[in-house]
């Protein structure tokens, strides 16, 4: 409640700017000036900071749980449709979700009609029941009637366990509150591997059948934002951090060509053994290794950049070279397992796998003045064929075939090693 100070309303002049009593509800008096108020509505550049990341990160988020969501629908429906539908027709949702779930299905079915009224569905594809369910509903329909979709989903354990991970990323973001980058990390690993298992027991399974699957998964991020950084799909601060999620084992399972170029090659020399090379190669795996030439006088001025002794740096090449020698002295087809040097100024090493593929992937790293290889900057470049980026427009070229062009180029002026 708010009076003037000393006397009643309408006592105090027009002209004059009384003092006021500010009468809280714990019975305290607050005195305060009255006076044109002067509030500043404006953010600070910190808070903005703070909302652009908060932005970021539910976008990000929200994305992954939309398509979830989406691709959990359709599972529903094309399993629970044809069991409840010759019955029940267009309340089949109904019939599924029975007694224990008619409360959640009257309030879809509320959701659908104010939506037909307002004129929200733009689509006739949405103007049905199952597609105002929400994330949970869905669930609940599936655990329900978890015997229909045993044949297709397999283990239930590990399909709940990723809806369960799912379920605070969906809290946060529908209320838009912080998501943190622990929950957001854990969001989009459940929300991968929930996508592999409704297409089916998931990624090792379909290896085992023979159907093509990409060695690195393209994400529901990377489908949405992709025609803005070319093909690049993945930035590392250095080769330690690469390794943590694309290990060289995971780079090269299963790869049909090789193409690898830099100064040492030590990504591919130190972290992949020569039985595993071997391997690779007796499977139809076609590699060619290009290292710099170690007598050469660019090798030596690199030395001198890093602040190496001389020969410090030849020594490890040499050594690198021997490795893969041994290599090629071991398999039936050596002619498919091409060694050569260069002598140009390294710009970056590239390893360059199955380009010519849907599952080609691409290991890039620029050679900085002071830097050594393990502590340069680190791209993952999507290879194969680029998809438009919309209908009606054609597929633009991406990083990873300027570096294949960058290989055949420097490859052409090397010389074979014996």
């Amino acid at each position: 409640m708010v009076v003037p100070d000393g006397g009643s309303p309408g006592s105090a002049a027009r002209g004059d700017a009384p003092t006021v009593v500010v009468r809280t509800g714990s019975g305290r008096t607050v005195p305060t000036q009255s006076g044109p108020l002067e509030p500043s509505l404006a953010w600070p550049a910190a808070a903005w900071e703070e909302a652009r990341l908060r932005v970021g990160r539910a976008g990000r988020a929200y994305v992954w749980l939309n398509l979830v969501e989406q691709r959990l629908r359709s599972v529903v429906a094309e399993v629970l449709r044809p069991v409840y539908e010759p019955a029940h027709g267009d309340d089949w949702v109904i019939a599924a979700a029975g007694p224990a779930g008619e409360e959640w299905v009257q309030r879809a079915g509320a959701v659908r009609e104010v939506s037909r009224r307002k004129g929200y569905l733009l689509d006739p594809d949405d103007d049905a029941l199952v597609v105002f369910l929400t994330l949970p509903q869905l669930r609940e329909l599936m655990v329900q009637h978890w015997p229909c979709f045993e044949p297709f989903l397999g283990d239930r354990r590990e399909m709940e366990l990723a809806l369960d991970e799912l379920e605070v990323a969906r809290h946060v973001v529908s209320r838009n509150r912080t998501l943190t980058e622990n929950v957001l990390a854990q969001a989009e690993r459940a929300s991968a591997r929930l996508l592999l298992l409704l297409d089916g027991a998931g990624r090792e399974a379909a290896v085992a059948a023979g159907q093509h699957v990409l060695r690195a998964p393209v994400d529901a991020v990377e489908e949405l934002i992709g025609d803005r950084y070319a093909d690049v799909i993945g930035v590392h601060q250095d080769r330690v951090r690469l390794q943590r999620t694309l290990p060289v084992e995971d780079l090269l399972a299963g790869a049909r060509r090789v193409d690898a170029v830099g100064i040492g090659l030590n990504l591919l020399c130190q972290n992949f053994t020569g039985r595993r090379l071997v391997q690779l190669a007796d499977t139809g795996c076609r590699v060619r290794l290009l290292f710099l030439n170690p007598a050469s006088s660019a090798l030596r001025r690199r030395e001198r950049e890093l602040g190496l002794g001389r020969g410090e740096l030849g020594k490890q090449v040499e050594t690198n070279i021997m490795h893969v020698r041994r290599v090629r002295s071991r398999l039936r087809d050596a002619g498919a397992f091409e060694i050569r040097v260069y002598d140009e100024l390294p710009r970056a090493s590239a390893y360059l796998v199955d380009g010519d593929g849907p599952d080609g992937l691409g290991v890039v790293q620029p050679y900085l003045r002071r830097s050594r290889g393990m502590e340069s900057p680190v791209l993952v470049l999507r290879g194969g064929s680029a998809a438009p980026l919309s209908p009606g427009r054609p597929p633009e070229p991406g990083l990873f075939q300027v570096y294949q062009e960058e290989f055949e180029g420097a490859w052409g002026d090397s010389r074979p090693v014996s």
